[in-house]
Parts: structure tokens; C-alpha cells; sequence
């Protein structure tokens, strides 16, 4: 079995109708072409967002995570793995897709515990532990997409809040992905004269920031994109979802957005 891209579509995305079709499209046409060699991963903050204020709930963010109490766990989780996660299986089986809907921990995909590492209690926020990638394995080899939302389950059985970068940086270490892409509101990185800049490595994101040519929003992406990298050993990509055709990039080995090489590779199977 050839070994799969991790394609983790932003929230922001949802809110964008034509885009998103456009997306699934594409993602529709890479399965096509390899069968099983794509597993999306998806947040959905926005929309969790939405729910929240309508229950009158409070949305409350510390380091970027979501601070997620006992008595919004239920909701947060009925948007990312209920309405969210129904809709863009809709919008890929509307592309042609044969697609299935998980939870991070379905199948035993994932292990999640409750984050212990935070400076502060995040409550019901969720880290993971290894997996298993047999279930989401077997899915592939039947010409399957999995679309995966970042919630999963203690072994207690309580529901937990993951992020979305790191749970989609967990499943491609997991299923040892030949790449990770995160598909965003930016085409990737620009230089001083704001062309793409195809490929970075540590000493390069050191320099670029340092000269004021990588700045604002830029700089926590691309810092975490390596340190996911270093931890996956799965090169990073950050590209822009408004150009879904840079996806079809992938499959050829051209250029599309970002590319963060892993400072060391893991052979897949």
C-alpha cells in the first residue's frame, strides 16, 4: 500500500462554499488517480464558534488552544464530528469520492488522554498517544477516503477536544505519511518581492524572520510547521486553499505552497 498525504483543511474554509467544492474536487481527483493516497483531517473553529454564541456559551482561548469546559464538550464535539464533519463527507462524495467520516479515535486510529502539558488546565482538551493504523489502513486499500475531525475519546470513554494541527500531525505519524499539508487562507510563504518560496529548513526560517520577510501569522505557522516535521519526521506543507489546482502538485512532486523538510525522514512501508 503506497503511503498516503494527510491533507488537514482549515475551519475557515467551511465558510467558503465555492472554495470548498473546489477543494474536494481536487482531493476527489488525487484519490482517483492513486486510490487510498489521502486522508483529510479537519477542524472547524468557526463553527464551534457559532454554536457556542448562540447557547449564549463563552469561547475562551489561551496559546492558541481552546479552553473547553464538561458542559461545552458535547457541543463542540456535535459540530466538528456532526455538522462539520457531515458536511465536507457530503461535499466529497458530491465529487465522486467513496468517503467515510471518523473521529480521531475510531478504529482505533488514534489513543487520546487528557493534555497534561499546559500551564493551565484546558479542561476536556485532548493529546495524543500512538494509534493504530490498521482500521484507517484497511479503509484506504478499499478505495475509501477517510475524513477524520480532531475529536477523540479517553480510554475512559470521555470525549476530548483535539487541536486540529496536532491531530492531524498525529495520524500522519500514525499512518506514516509521505507528506502533511495544511491547507490555509495563504499560498504558502512569500518572499521580499512576494513570490513563493518553495521550500524551507530551519536555517532559512531563522534567517527569513530575522530579516522581517517572514512576520506576523507567518511566523507561528512556520515555526509549528517544523517543529511538526521534527517531531512526524513527515515533510510539511503549507499551502493556500484558494488555489486548490496547487494540490494535483502533490502526486507529480511540483511545487505546491511551502514545503518544511523533516530534518530527518522515516521510511514508510
Amino acid at each position: 500500500m503506497i503511503a498516503p498525504f494527510v491533507i488537514k483543511l482549515g475551519g475557515a474554509l467551511m465558510d467558503h462554499a465555492t472554495a470548498l467544492e473546489a477543494i474536494c474536487r481536487q482531493i476527489a481527483a488525487m484519490h482517483a488517480a492513486q486510490p487510498g493516497c489521502v486522508v483529510v483531517v479537519h477542524g472547524g473553529g468557526k463553527a464551534v464558534d457559532r454554536q457556542l454564541a448562540a447557547l449564549g456559551m463563552p469561547t475562551e482561548r489561551r496559546d492558541g488552544i481552546r479552553i473547553t469546559p464538561p458542559e461545552q464538550v458535547l457541543q463542540i464535539s456535535g459540530v466538528l464530528s456532526g455538522q462539520v464533519n457531515a458536511q465536507l463527507v457530503a461535499c466529497m462524495i458530491a465529487a465522486g469520492v467513496r468517503a467515510c467520516g471518523l473521529r480521531l479515535t475510531d478504529a482505533g486510529l488514534a489513543t487520546c488522554a487528557r493534555a497534561t502539558h499546559f500551564g493551565f488546565d484546558p479542561g476536556c482538551v485532548g493529546s495524543v498517544h500512538g494509534g493504530d493504523p490498521r482500521g484507517i489502513r484497511a479503509l484506504l486499500g478499499a478505495g475509501v477516503l477517510p475524513v477524520v475531525s480532531s475529536i477523540g475519546t479517553s480510554a475512559s470513554g470521555e470525549l476530548l477536544n483535539v487541536n486540529a494541527d496536532d491531530a492531524a500531525a498525529a495520524v500522519a505519524s500514525i499512518v506514516r505519511a509521505q507528506g502533511l499539508v495544511f491547507l490555509t487562507d495563504v499560498p504558502g510563504v512569500l518572499d521580499a518581492n512576494r513570490s513563493l518560496v518553495p521550500s524551507l529548513d530551519a536555517a532559512s526560517i531563522d534567517h527569513l524572520i530575522t530579516d522581517g520577510t517572514i512576520t506576523g501569522g507567518m511566523i507561528p505557522k512556520v515555526r509549528g510547521a517544523l517543529e511538526t516535521a521534527a517531531a512526524t519526521g513527515v515533510a510539511v506543507t503549507i499551502a493556500g486553499w484558494a488555489d486548490p489546482a496547487a494540490l494535483s502538485n502533490l502526486l507529480t512532486g511540483g511545487v505546491a505552497g511551502t514545503r518544511i523538510a523533516a530534518p530527518s525522514t522515516v521510511p514508510c512501508p
